[in-house]
């Protein structure tokens, strides 16, 4: 379900659009960066990412809490994914967006 919705609501989307999308997705991993020694279960951290949960639901597909916490685990277990969120927040961002993101499908 969540690959259909990526696809119809990718026809038509401009570069330009995907790419300001892609942009706004690495700012709010960025602000994890920023806040990436404090706890997972901090209100800024759930803040964000509730912020994060909103941002794929109104760009990519609706995340649900089920999705979410799916691709929390793969921040971390994919290596790929785990260094693009680092590079955009520095070390240890994906470990802790994750773990902010577990907290936050409880």
């Amino acid at each position: 379900d969540a690959y259909r919705d990526y696809a119809q609501r990718s026809k038509g989307r401009t570069k330009q659009d995907a790419s300001l999308a892609a942009d706004a997705m690495m700012r709010i991993f960025a602000a994890f960066g920023d806040i990436r020694h404090s706890s997972p279960d901090s209100d800024d951290a759930q803040q964000l990412v509730a912020q994060l949960q909103q941002h794929i639901s109104a760009n990519y597909y609706e995340c649900t809490p089920e999705i979410l916490r799916g691709l929390g685990r793969m921040y971390t277990a994919d290596e790929r994914f785990a260094a693009n969120i680092d590079k955009a927040g520095g070390e240890g961002t994906a470990d802790f967006a994750a773990r902010a993101i577990e907290v936050f499908c409880r």
